[in-house]
Protein backbone atom coordinates (compact mmCIF):
# COMPACT_ATOMS: atom_id res chain seq x y z
CA UNK A 1 0.00 0.00 0.00
CA UNK A 2 2.53 2.44 1.08
CA UNK A 3 5.37 1.17 -1.49
CA UNK A 4 3.52 2.91 -4.20
CA UNK A 5 2.39 6.08 -2.56
CA UNK A 6 6.82 6.46 -1.67
CA UNK A 7 8.01 4.75 -4.68
CA UNK A 8 9.36 1.83 -3.53
CA UNK A 9 9.92 -1.53 -5.18
CA UNK A 10 8.75 -3.99 -2.75
CA UNK A 11 8.02 -3.64 0.97
CA UNK A 12 11.04 -2.94 3.01
CA UNK A 13 9.65 -4.36 6.23
CA UNK A 14 8.48 -7.86 5.72
CA UNK A 15 8.65 -10.12 8.44
CA UNK A 16 9.31 -12.93 5.76
CA UNK A 17 13.15 -13.88 6.38
CA UNK A 18 14.81 -12.28 3.14
CA UNK A 19 18.14 -13.09 2.33
CA UNK A 20 18.19 -9.73 0.07
CA UNK A 21 17.21 -7.53 3.15
CA UNK A 22 20.70 -9.32 5.23
CA UNK A 23 22.15 -6.54 7.06
CA UNK A 24 26.02 -6.74 7.86
CA UNK A 25 25.93 -5.71 11.31
CA UNK A 26 29.12 -6.47 13.31
CA UNK A 27 26.99 -9.28 15.00
CA UNK A 28 25.55 -10.69 12.07
CA UNK A 29 28.82 -10.43 10.25
CA UNK A 30 30.78 -12.64 12.57
CA UNK A 31 27.80 -14.95 13.09
CA UNK A 32 27.94 -15.34 9.30
CA UNK A 33 31.69 -15.76 9.58
CA UNK A 34 31.64 -18.72 12.06
CA UNK A 35 29.13 -20.81 9.62
CA UNK A 36 30.97 -19.95 6.70
CA UNK A 37 34.12 -21.27 9.03
CA UNK A 38 32.21 -24.37 10.01
CA UNK A 39 31.27 -25.00 6.28
CA UNK A 40 35.04 -24.71 5.12
CA UNK A 41 35.83 -27.68 7.89
CA UNK A 42 33.12 -29.87 6.65
CA UNK A 43 32.50 -31.33 10.09
CA UNK A 44 31.61 -31.43 13.96
CA UNK A 45 28.68 -28.98 15.21
CA UNK A 46 28.62 -24.72 14.91
CA UNK A 47 26.22 -23.43 17.11
CA UNK A 48 23.86 -20.08 16.79
CA UNK A 49 21.70 -18.81 19.73
CA UNK A 50 20.15 -15.60 20.33
CA UNK A 51 16.56 -13.99 21.42
CA UNK A 52 13.86 -14.34 19.17
CA UNK A 53 13.59 -11.73 16.35
CA UNK A 54 17.65 -11.48 16.49
CA UNK A 55 17.77 -12.69 12.73
CA UNK A 56 19.14 -16.11 12.90
CA UNK A 57 16.80 -17.41 10.21
CA UNK A 58 17.80 -14.57 7.14
CA UNK A 59 21.32 -15.62 8.63
CA UNK A 60 20.93 -19.21 7.32
CA UNK A 61 19.38 -17.99 4.36
CA UNK A 62 22.28 -15.23 3.88
CA UNK A 63 24.26 -19.02 4.11
CA UNK A 64 22.55 -20.97 1.36
CA UNK A 65 22.68 -18.53 -1.41
CA UNK A 66 26.80 -19.13 -1.48
CA UNK A 67 26.67 -22.53 -0.88
CA UNK A 68 25.73 -24.39 -4.52
CA UNK A 69 28.90 -22.50 -5.60
CA UNK A 70 30.76 -24.77 -2.71
CA UNK A 71 29.61 -27.76 -3.67
CA UNK A 72 27.59 -28.29 -0.48
CA UNK A 73 24.18 -30.37 -0.36
CA UNK A 74 22.38 -28.54 2.69
CA UNK A 75 19.09 -28.98 4.34
CA UNK A 76 16.83 -27.16 6.80
CA UNK A 77 14.79 -28.75 9.65
CA UNK A 78 12.41 -26.81 11.87
CA UNK A 79 11.92 -28.40 14.79
CA UNK A 80 8.55 -28.40 16.92
CA UNK A 81 9.83 -30.79 20.22
CA UNK A 82 10.01 -33.91 17.75
CA UNK A 83 10.88 -37.41 19.30
CA UNK A 84 13.77 -39.00 17.95
CA UNK A 85 12.16 -41.27 15.40
CA UNK A 86 10.06 -38.40 14.02
CA UNK A 87 13.19 -36.02 13.72
CA UNK A 88 15.15 -38.47 11.49
CA UNK A 89 11.92 -38.75 9.33
CA UNK A 90 12.14 -34.75 8.95
CA UNK A 91 15.58 -35.63 8.03
CA UNK A 92 15.14 -37.90 5.40
CA UNK A 93 12.18 -35.70 4.14
CA UNK A 94 14.62 -32.74 3.72
CA UNK A 95 17.35 -34.54 1.67
CA UNK A 96 14.44 -35.62 -0.47
CA UNK A 97 14.44 -39.61 0.75
CA UNK A 98 11.28 -41.38 1.27
CA UNK A 99 10.70 -41.71 5.22
CA UNK A 100 6.79 -42.62 5.20
CA UNK A 101 5.72 -46.49 6.92
CA UNK A 102 9.48 -47.25 7.19
CA UNK A 103 11.32 -48.25 10.38
CA UNK A 104 14.55 -46.40 12.08
CA UNK A 105 16.90 -49.16 10.98
CA UNK A 106 15.53 -47.78 7.15
CA UNK A 107 15.73 -44.78 7.85
CA UNK A 108 19.20 -44.59 9.13
CA UNK A 109 20.73 -47.30 6.29
CA UNK A 110 18.95 -44.47 3.66
CA UNK A 111 20.17 -41.38 5.55
CA UNK A 112 23.82 -43.26 5.58
CA UNK A 113 23.89 -44.39 1.18
CA UNK A 114 23.24 -40.94 0.34
CA UNK A 115 25.93 -38.83 2.14
CA UNK A 116 27.92 -41.51 0.74
CA UNK A 117 26.86 -41.14 -2.75
CA UNK A 118 27.00 -37.29 -2.53
CA UNK A 119 30.84 -37.29 -0.57
CA UNK A 120 31.70 -40.02 -3.48
CA UNK A 121 30.51 -36.98 -6.19
CA UNK A 122 32.57 -34.93 -4.36
CA UNK A 123 29.99 -32.92 -2.13
CA UNK A 124 29.71 -32.41 1.15
CA UNK A 125 26.48 -32.56 3.20
CA UNK A 126 25.27 -29.64 5.63
CA UNK A 127 21.95 -29.99 7.80
CA UNK A 128 20.55 -26.81 9.71
CA UNK A 129 18.19 -27.32 12.72
CA UNK A 130 17.02 -24.69 13.72
CA UNK A 131 14.77 -23.98 16.79
CA UNK A 132 16.83 -26.62 18.45
CA UNK A 133 15.60 -25.64 21.83
CA UNK A 134 12.38 -27.44 21.45
CA UNK A 135 14.13 -31.08 20.87
CA UNK A 136 13.92 -33.44 23.94
CA UNK A 137 17.21 -34.99 25.29
CA UNK A 138 17.01 -38.22 22.97
CA UNK A 139 16.23 -36.02 19.56
CA UNK A 140 19.27 -34.29 20.21
CA UNK A 141 21.70 -37.33 21.28
CA UNK A 142 20.18 -38.48 17.85
CA UNK A 143 21.69 -35.91 15.85
CA UNK A 144 24.94 -36.20 17.67
CA UNK A 145 24.84 -40.09 16.03
CA UNK A 146 24.18 -38.78 12.80
CA UNK A 147 27.29 -37.33 12.99
CA UNK A 148 28.90 -40.72 13.97
CA UNK A 149 28.47 -41.59 9.91
CA UNK A 150 32.15 -41.98 8.54
CA UNK A 151 33.47 -42.30 5.21
CA UNK A 152 37.02 -42.17 4.21
CA UNK A 153 37.93 -41.00 7.18
CA UNK A 154 35.83 -38.02 7.07
CA UNK A 155 32.39 -36.94 8.63
CA UNK A 156 29.60 -37.70 6.37
CA UNK A 157 27.48 -34.99 7.65
CA UNK A 158 28.32 -31.55 9.13
CA UNK A 159 25.37 -30.16 11.46
CA UNK A 160 24.41 -26.41 12.35
CA UNK A 161 22.20 -25.96 15.46
CA UNK A 162 20.45 -22.98 15.94
CA UNK A 163 18.14 -22.14 18.89
CA UNK A 164 17.07 -18.88 21.41
CA UNK A 165 19.43 -18.50 24.12
CA UNK A 166 18.07 -21.14 25.97
CA UNK A 167 19.78 -23.60 24.27
CA UNK A 168 22.82 -22.72 25.10
CA UNK A 169 22.15 -24.02 29.20
CA UNK A 170 20.94 -27.18 27.35
CA UNK A 171 24.26 -27.68 25.75
CA UNK A 172 26.20 -26.93 29.38
CA UNK A 173 23.95 -29.33 31.10
CA UNK A 174 24.27 -32.91 32.13
CA UNK A 175 24.77 -35.72 29.80
CA UNK A 176 26.06 -33.24 26.61
CA UNK A 177 29.92 -33.94 27.13
CA UNK A 178 29.89 -36.08 23.29
CA UNK A 179 28.35 -33.06 21.70
CA UNK A 180 30.22 -30.50 23.54
CA UNK A 181 33.39 -32.25 22.31
CA UNK A 182 32.16 -32.35 18.38
CA UNK A 183 31.26 -28.10 18.55
CA UNK A 184 33.62 -26.46 16.38
CA UNK A 185 32.05 -22.89 17.51
CA UNK A 186 29.31 -21.37 19.05
CA UNK A 187 28.20 -17.85 18.75
CA UNK A 188 24.87 -15.87 20.60
CA UNK A 189 23.54 -13.17 18.25
CA UNK A 190 22.92 -9.81 20.65
CA UNK A 191 20.58 -7.56 19.30
CA UNK A 192 21.64 -3.88 17.20
CA UNK A 193 23.40 -0.58 18.46
CA UNK A 194 21.71 2.21 18.42
CA UNK A 195 23.82 2.98 15.63
CA UNK A 196 23.08 -0.13 13.81
CA UNK A 197 19.38 0.12 14.28
CA UNK A 198 19.18 3.30 12.02
CA UNK A 199 21.43 1.01 9.45
CA UNK A 200 19.57 -1.62 9.32
CA UNK A 201 16.82 0.47 8.68
CA UNK A 202 18.03 3.04 6.33
CA UNK A 203 19.54 -0.16 4.27
CA UNK A 204 16.40 -2.11 4.40
CA UNK A 205 14.98 0.97 2.67
CA UNK A 206 17.88 1.63 0.18
CA UNK A 207 17.27 -1.96 -0.81
CA UNK A 208 14.01 -1.14 -2.46
CA UNK A 209 15.08 1.85 -4.07
CA UNK A 210 14.30 4.52 -1.25
CA UNK A 211 15.38 8.02 -2.52
CA UNK A 212 14.72 9.97 0.39
CA UNK A 213 10.98 9.72 0.62
CA UNK A 214 10.15 9.84 3.23
CA UNK A 215 12.31 11.50 5.32
CA UNK A 216 12.87 10.14 8.51
CA UNK A 217 14.34 12.59 11.26
CA UNK A 218 16.96 11.72 14.00
CA UNK A 219 14.92 11.09 16.93
CA UNK A 220 12.44 9.02 15.14
CA UNK A 221 15.37 6.17 14.75
CA UNK A 222 16.50 7.21 18.53
CA UNK A 223 12.40 6.15 19.33
CA UNK A 224 12.65 3.34 17.22
CA UNK A 225 15.74 1.68 18.97
CA UNK A 226 14.36 2.53 22.75
CA UNK A 227 10.85 0.69 21.72
CA UNK A 228 12.40 -2.53 20.10
CA UNK A 229 15.83 -2.35 21.87
CA UNK A 230 17.50 -3.23 18.66
CA UNK A 231 15.58 -6.50 17.65
CA UNK A 232 15.08 -6.43 14.17
CA UNK A 233 12.31 -8.16 13.88
CA UNK A 234 10.72 -5.73 16.68
CA UNK A 235 12.14 -3.12 14.12
CA UNK A 236 10.48 -4.41 11.29
CA UNK A 237 7.20 -4.42 12.95
CA UNK A 238 7.26 -0.95 14.17
CA UNK A 239 8.80 0.59 11.09
CA UNK A 240 6.11 -0.85 8.20
CA UNK A 241 3.60 0.71 10.97
CA UNK A 242 5.44 4.09 10.80
CA UNK A 243 5.00 3.87 7.23
CA UNK A 244 1.56 2.48 6.61
CA UNK A 245 0.84 5.67 8.81
CA UNK A 246 2.89 8.14 6.89
CA UNK A 247 1.01 6.93 3.76
CA UNK A 248 -2.74 7.04 5.38
CA UNK A 249 -1.77 10.54 6.45
CA UNK A 250 -0.09 12.12 3.10
CA UNK A 251 2.79 12.83 4.38
CA UNK A 252 6.49 12.73 3.13
CA UNK A 253 8.32 13.53 6.47
CA UNK A 254 8.15 11.03 9.53
CA UNK A 255 8.56 12.96 12.91
CA UNK A 256 8.57 12.30 16.51
CA UNK A 257 4.55 13.70 15.77
CA UNK A 258 4.21 10.31 13.54
CA UNK A 259 6.01 7.48 16.18
CA UNK A 260 4.31 8.89 18.78
CA UNK A 261 0.64 8.56 17.22
CA UNK A 262 1.84 5.15 16.12
CA UNK A 263 3.83 3.88 19.46
CA UNK A 264 0.30 5.26 21.38
CA UNK A 265 -1.91 3.28 18.93
CA UNK A 266 0.47 -0.02 19.57
CA UNK A 267 0.08 0.71 23.23
CA UNK A 268 -3.90 0.77 23.14
CA UNK A 269 -4.03 -2.36 20.65
CA UNK A 270 -2.21 -4.03 23.27
CA UNK A 271 -3.92 -3.35 26.61
CA UNK A 272 -1.33 -0.65 27.45
CA UNK A 273 1.36 -3.09 27.65
CA UNK A 274 0.07 -6.30 28.85
CA UNK A 275 2.01 -9.43 29.03
CA UNK A 276 1.54 -10.52 25.38
CA UNK A 277 3.37 -6.87 24.63
CA UNK A 278 4.93 -7.95 21.37
CA UNK A 279 6.79 -4.38 20.15
CA UNK A 280 8.10 -3.12 23.54
CA UNK A 281 8.36 -6.05 25.20
CA UNK A 282 8.74 -3.76 28.22
CA UNK A 283 7.29 -5.26 31.64
CA UNK A 284 5.38 -3.39 34.19
CA UNK A 285 7.30 -1.27 36.63
CA UNK A 286 6.47 -2.33 40.49
CA UNK A 287 4.68 0.08 42.18
CA UNK A 288 3.65 0.37 45.92
CA UNK A 289 0.03 -0.07 45.48
CA UNK A 290 -0.87 -3.55 44.55
CA UNK A 291 -4.41 -2.54 43.65
CA UNK A 292 -3.34 -0.19 40.95
CA UNK A 293 -1.51 -1.53 38.13
CA UNK A 294 0.94 1.43 37.11
CA UNK A 295 1.49 2.37 33.44
CA UNK A 296 4.19 0.00 31.35
CA UNK A 297 7.47 1.48 31.55
CA UNK A 298 9.20 1.97 27.96
CA UNK A 299 12.76 0.78 27.29
CA UNK A 300 15.61 2.99 27.44
CA UNK A 301 19.39 4.28 26.99
CA UNK A 302 21.38 4.44 29.50
CA UNK A 303 19.99 8.43 30.74
CA UNK A 304 19.83 9.56 26.99
CA UNK A 305 17.49 12.98 27.41
CA UNK A 306 15.51 15.03 24.38
CA UNK A 307 13.16 13.69 22.12
CA UNK A 308 13.05 9.92 23.38
CA UNK A 309 12.56 10.79 27.00
CA UNK A 310 9.83 13.23 25.98
CA UNK A 311 8.00 10.93 23.80
CA UNK A 312 7.79 8.53 26.53
CA UNK A 313 6.32 11.18 29.33
CA UNK A 314 3.98 11.51 26.91
CA UNK A 315 3.19 8.00 26.02
CA UNK A 316 3.24 7.50 29.97
CA UNK A 317 1.03 10.87 30.46
CA UNK A 318 -1.75 9.42 29.02
CA UNK A 319 -1.40 5.70 30.51
CA UNK A 320 -2.34 7.65 33.30
CA UNK A 321 -5.12 9.23 32.39
CA UNK A 322 -6.64 5.96 30.97
CA UNK A 323 -6.07 4.90 34.26
CA UNK A 324 -7.56 7.78 36.40
CA UNK A 325 -10.71 7.51 34.27
CA UNK A 326 -11.08 4.10 34.82
CA UNK A 327 -10.96 4.66 38.90
CA UNK A 328 -13.13 7.37 38.44
CA UNK A 329 -15.84 4.93 36.88
CA UNK A 330 -15.45 2.69 39.27
CA UNK A 331 -15.70 5.10 42.39
CA UNK A 332 -18.77 6.29 40.59
CA UNK A 333 -19.87 2.10 40.44
CA UNK A 334 -19.07 1.57 44.19
CA UNK A 335 -21.20 4.80 44.98
CA UNK A 336 -24.14 3.79 43.03
CA UNK A 337 -24.47 0.34 44.96
CA UNK A 338 -23.80 1.49 47.87
CA UNK A 339 -26.89 3.62 47.53
CA UNK A 340 -28.98 0.92 46.09
CA UNK A 341 -27.94 -1.32 49.20
CA UNK A 342 -28.98 1.49 51.61
CA UNK A 343 -32.41 2.04 49.64
CA UNK A 344 -32.68 -1.60 49.71
CA UNK A 345 -32.53 -1.86 53.61
CA UNK A 346 -35.03 1.08 53.81
CA UNK A 347 -37.45 -0.88 51.93
CA UNK A 348 -37.05 -3.66 53.88
CA UNK A 349 -36.68 -1.94 57.56
CA UNK A 350 -40.40 -0.27 56.69
CA UNK A 351 -41.50 -3.56 55.32
CA UNK A 352 -40.93 -5.20 58.49
CA UNK A 353 -42.39 -2.62 60.62
CA UNK A 354 -45.90 -2.86 58.61
CA UNK A 355 -45.84 -6.57 59.35
CA UNK A 356 -45.27 -6.10 63.07
CA UNK A 357 -48.41 -3.33 62.80
CA UNK A 358 -51.05 -5.66 61.21
CA UNK A 359 -50.18 -8.52 63.52
CA UNK A 360 -50.79 -5.97 66.61
CA UNK A 361 -53.83 -5.18 65.00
Amino acid sequence: MYESFYKLRAKPFQLSPDPRFFYNSKVHKRALAYLRYGVRQGEGFIIVTGDVGTGKTTLVGTLFKGLERANVVAAQVVTTQLQADDLLRMVAAAFGLPYQRVGKATLLNGLEGYFRACIEEGKRVLLVVDEAQNLPRRSIEELRMLSNFQFRGRSMLQSFLLGQKEFRATMRSEGFEQLRQRVIAAYHLKPLSPEETRGYIEHRLLTVGWQGDPKIHDEVYRGIYQFTQGVPRRINTLSDRILLYGCLEEVHTIDEACLQAVAEDIIEEQGGGAEDDVILNAPPTIGPSPSRAPPPSLPRVGNEPGQGELLERKVLHRQEERLSAVESTMLDLTRAMREEISLLRQAMTKGGKSDQDEEKS
